[in-house]
């Protein structure tokens, strides 16, 4: 395993370390304000190419492996996590179905807008009464003619405001629970589909959720995406292929926040030293530490299972459950070492803790990891 980035991903995260620096962290807390990201940071992540981080260079993407595309989440992974959010569903979960499952003629309508960023991805599975249980859906979808009538509603679904081009899953025959859900390309004008309420979070400001309601929404038959009847297959390959990004930006996260931490215990003077000096501090900087070098080789190790065509669906939970769990431990830890002052808004530690704690929930919770990990040991010592 060779973990080296090649010059042009080299160039890519120095360019995305400068935006990081010099433009998005300028807004952070503009963004934590309004709940808004500024319509100048969406166009220069645009004219970057960071929307199409995940789209083959065919189609107008950067065509970037998953090695390369964790080290520039990973960079990502350093500011505004609604920001980073926004991204990272749209190339992630958003748009990778369309790449891996689609049809030729599905990859030249949708991959070129969603590459520049004119349209944005999102994907749609968790509903109400189907959310760990993501194969008890309630959405429907019955073939009528040439066309499918979805019925239903989603919630939670991340980029539901921003986006133009959804990856909904339906269920065309009930009575197969897992075996009978399809996969489906919903557009945002297509009749009978509407978003409904936008949902208020502890954190992600700036990343919009809201739930999407199917009202005899008409999907023609040329948007199933893949094979009818494979959609529950079709969202856990996609959700598998999407651990490795998210544990990239936790792992960025993570280490924005040593970064942060170390400098104020060299700074901060109690008892008339650097509070690093003291060792219950410098112990819990020290397991930071080390807690990040272990997810950094934990997700570059998956990723490069990714580009090599491996199966990693133990691995990739793994590295979920892992990823979270350490971000939240790091966030944790970086609160404690500043005291007051990581506790108040006006300072940035407040707010990594509150957005960590998601990441043990969406994309497969924790309990959800664990289940998949136990699984996959038992088929392999059985």
């Amino acid at each position: 395993m060779d973990f080296k980035f090649d010059q042009d991903i080299q160039f890519l995260k120095t360019n995305i370390r400068n935006f990081v620096e010099n433009e998005v962290e300028k807004v952070a807390m503009t963004i934590e304000r309004e709940d808004r990201i500024p319509e100048r940071i969406i166009e220069l992540s645009k004219e970057m190419g960071l929307f199409g981080l995940s789209i083959p260079e065919k189609y107008g993407g950067l065509g970037i492996g998953m090695v390369g595309k964790c080290a520039l989440y990973e960079e990502l992974g350093k500011t505004h996590n609604g920001f980073t959010t926004l991204i990272g569903a749209h190339t992630g979960i958003g748009s990778v179905g369309i790449v891996e499952l689609g049809n030729e003629e599905q990859k030249q309508k949708y991959l070129p807008d969603m590459a520049s960023g004119k349209k944005i991805g999102a994907f749609a599975l968790t509903e109400p009464s189907a959310g760990s249980n993501a194969s008890n859906l309630k959405t429907t979808a019955v073939k009528e003619g040439n066309k499918y009538i979805l019925n239903g509603t989603k919630h939670y679904i991340t980029n539901a405001t921003e986006a133009d081009v959804f990856t909904v899953m339906a269920a065309t025959d009930p009575s197969k629970g897992a075996k009978g859900i399809t996969s489906f390309i919903v557009e945002k004008n297509f009749p009978g589909f509407q978003v409904g309420a936008v949902e208020e979070k502890m954190g992600l400001k700036g990343s919009h959720s809201a739930e999407l309601i199917f009202d005899n929404c008409e999907v023609p038959d040329e948007n199933v995406l893949g094979e009818v009847g494979q959609g529950y297959v079709n969202a856990l390959k996609i959700l598998a292929n999407g651990r490795a990004g998210l544990a990239a930006r936790n792992l960025g996260s993570s280490q924005k926040l040593l970064d942060l931490s170390m400098d104020y215990v060299q700074e901060r003077i109690q008892f008339g030293v650097p509070i690093i000096e003291h060792q219950a501090v410098a112990h819990m900087v020290a397991e930071m530490g080390v807690e990040i070098e272990a997810l950094r080789s934990f997700t570059y190790r998956v990723a490069w299972m990714v580009d090599q065509g491996e199966k990693v669906i133990k691995e990739a939970a793994m590295l979920k459950l892992y990823g979270s769990e350490v971000y939240n431990r790091v966030a944790d830890k970086a609160l404690q070492v500043h005291g007051g002052i990581g506790y108040i808004s006006d300072y940035p530690i407040e707010r990594y803790f509150r957005d960590a704690r998601i990441t043990r929930i969406y994309e497969g919770t924790s309990e959800i990891q664990k289940n998949i990990i136990a699984s996959q040991l038992r088929k392999e010592y059985s």
